[in-house]
């Protein structure tokens, strides 16, 4: 007696990483640090490194040290190189890791936030360590302002570090960083998804029905505004690289003992100091990589002559 044989299963296919997807995301990341995205960063670091100033006081410091030359301390070459790269890690390995959890069973869900979690942890150990390292240096330290006194450059500095402190002078807080990158890139998948869930029953779209370019710049806007849950991190992550002097801070800094300090130094408000910068950063990130995602996939396009497969 035959069976009729059911549908077979869908055969599991790693994606390929191509150039294009590569350039686009490079692209796309280079003229959102480039624009509102560095001088957000250097509002968002002088307010964790400097927990007792507002809003308004963290613009008049940042504006002191070199009007609007100062919104941009740490844009060359340090956000420089974490945008044209951080992009490349996280899609080689999140799509790595998003194949293996598959390949063990995993639903696409669980599987995309396993390969957002295991691609940000790159990030942090592979770039991001030392470029956020070197980016709140140059934020935090204390210009040489006598006159006729030159102010040493970024990579004097570099050097300066390298020499006292070695390799994890270089990387100091990058724990710190692998955690903020680990929880964000999770949580913002999840919480995207939520989001573009809740459109779709608002709109009445269906499953796999294309949302229209304001419904994803919504719901990833709404993702990474969300996303901004994990901000003691950052604090933690930005005191643990900041060149603020305070003779009360311990000298060995760990994630826990920084966590401890800042609490017994600023309670809970320190420790989300700076979250209204890192919203609108978010948001602005949202608006680059998808509002503008459609015309830079025709323009890399075009250049390259191959065709773009990566989301935005």
């Amino acid at each position: 007696m035959s069976t009729a044989a059911g549908p077979e299963p869908k055969k599991l296919e790693k994606k390929p990483v191509k150039f294009s997807n590569l350039l686009l995301g490079a692209g796309l990341n280079m003229f959102e640090v480039t624009t509102l995205g560095q001088p957000l960063e250097v509002v968002k670091t002088t307010m964790a490194a400097n927990r007792g100033d507002s809003f308004a006081s963290a613009l008049g410091r940042v504006w002191g040290r070199g009007g609007v030359l100062g919104f941009y301390q740490g844009l060359i070459p340090w956000a420089w190189i974490e945008a044209s790269t951080k992009g490349a890690v996280l899609l080689f390995v999140a799509s790595e890791a998003e194949y293996y959890a598959r390949s063990f069973g995993a639903q696409e869900f669980v599987a995309g936030i396993t390969g957002g979690v295991a691609g940000g942890v790159a990030q942090a150990y592979a770039t991001m360590g030392f470029c956020t390292c070197m980016k709140t240096v140059e934020i935090t330290r204390h210009k040489v302002a006598a006159v006729g006194v030159k102010p040493p450059g970024t990579f004097a500095v570099f050097m300066d570090i390298y020499r006292k402190e070695g390799i994890r002078g270089i990387n100091k807080g990058v724990n710190a960083v692998a955690i903020r990158q680990m929880t964000n890139w999770g949580s913002r998948f999840g919480l995207s998804r939520l989001a573009e869930q809740g459109i779709r029953k608002f709109t009445g779209k269906k499953e796999g029905e294309k949302l229209a370019a304001w419904e994803k710049i919504a719901a990833s806007g709404l993702g990474g505004g969300l996303s901004a849950w994990n901000q003691p991190i950052e604090v933690i992550r930005v005191e643990m690289q900041s060149k603020t002097v305070d003779p009360n801070r311990p000298k060995k800094l760990t994630v826990g003992s920084t966590l401890k300090y800042i609490y017994q130094s600023n309670g809970i408000r320190g420790l989300y100091r700076g979250v209204t910068p890192r919203i609108g950063l978010g948001v602005w990130q949202t608006i680059c990589m998808v509002g503008m995602g459609d015309m830079a996939k025709e323009a890399v396009e075009r250049l390259t002559g191959d065709k773009v497969t990566a989301k935005h």
